[in-house]
């Protein structure tokens, strides 16, 4: 028998006989990847769009300490869809053994977490910018390291001196930004991850894909980008024809993307090199680049 909290927070979320719709008529093909449904459940926010026999109300969790993955099926092997970074909000529609079905919040990518990584969601007052923040029991200068938070890592605290009091200890403040005032620069942000492996599903310094670090250091910089390298492709505006490229501009090639870091170079998660570096632009130029402008 599931334990007590997940068996309450799991009726808090999923499809008891209360939550059914009598619906009609053909559902609206939608993308799995980004849209919760099943065979069996659905969320209830598809009611009008797509046919279910149980819908479910999403329950908030967050993302505890470690940093999870989000699986396609509920098993530890299979391949991970997508990372949540500490602190990050996943919505729960499902609990069952041991797993947790649902979306994140931030992308909407479908998926399952192991249940026992989600915790209470809290509201964030810093996030981590560097490639990796380490935490100590106490502020002394002295003090030993404990363990190390990824960056985007989400934490709520308070200052004291040159550091953070968290729930998990003290973390230096020049590691990290308050949640209000995003870093200027997505390029530098993403220069901070040159060397980090390539992981499929990935999106932080342990592992990161080609959109997984196209998407965070966006999202460091106050700029929402979708999860998937095809989705990339229409963000922001096209650079006019002939004209040369900036810094910051995206470049998105097959399932390769990258940011430029000047007219003629660019920084990308690169499955062939199994890591974070930098290319020429040219080994990207062809007839279906996206060259997308975003600020």
């Amino acid at each position: 028998m599931a334990p007590t909290g997940e068996r309450l927070a799991n009726a808090a979320s999923s499809s008891s006989t209360d939550e059914r719709f009598n619906l009609s008529g053909p559902s609206v093909p939608l993308d799995a990847r980004l849209n919760a449904y099943r065979s069996d459940l659905a969320d209830i926010g598809l009611a009008g769009r797509i046919l279910a026999p149980h819908y479910a109300r999403p329950l908030m969790r967050a993302c505890g300490a470690h940093a999870t993955y989000v699986r396609g099926r509920a098993d530890g092997e299979s391949a991970a869809i997508s990372e949540l970074l500490p602190g990050e909000d996943f919505a729960v529609l499902e609990y069952a053994g041991g797993w947790a079905w649902g979306y994140c919040a931030a992308d909407h990518v479908v998926g399952y977490v192991e249940a026992i990584t989600l915790a209470a969601p809290q509201i964030w007052t810093h996030i981590v910018c560097e490639k990796w923040a380490p935490v100590a029991p106490d502020a002394r200068i002295t003090a030993p390291v404990l363990a190390g938070l990824p960056m985007g890592a989400r934490l709520h605290g308070e200052e004291c001196g040159a550091c953070l009091s968290t729930e998990y200890g003290c973390v230096p403040l020049s590691h990290l930004r308050p949640i209000a005032e995003p870093c200027e620069d997505p390029v530098a942000v993403a220069e901070r991850l040159i060397g980090a492996p390539y992981l499929e599903g990935g999106r932080g310094p342990a592992g990161v894909d080609a959109a997984g670090l196209i998407q965070l250091a966006l999202g460091l910089s106050g700029i929402e980008a979708p999860r998937f390298v095809e989705q990339l492709a229409v963000l922001g505006a096209p650079v006019p024809s002939g004209a040369p490229l900036r810094p910051g501009d995206l470049i998105v090639a097959d399932s390769e993307a990258g940011l430029m870091i000047d007219d003629l170079m660019l920084i990308h998660a690169s499955r062939s090199a199994g890591k974070v570096t930098t290319a020429p632009y040219a080994a990207f130029d062809g007839p279906d680049t996206a060259r997308r402008r975003l600020f």
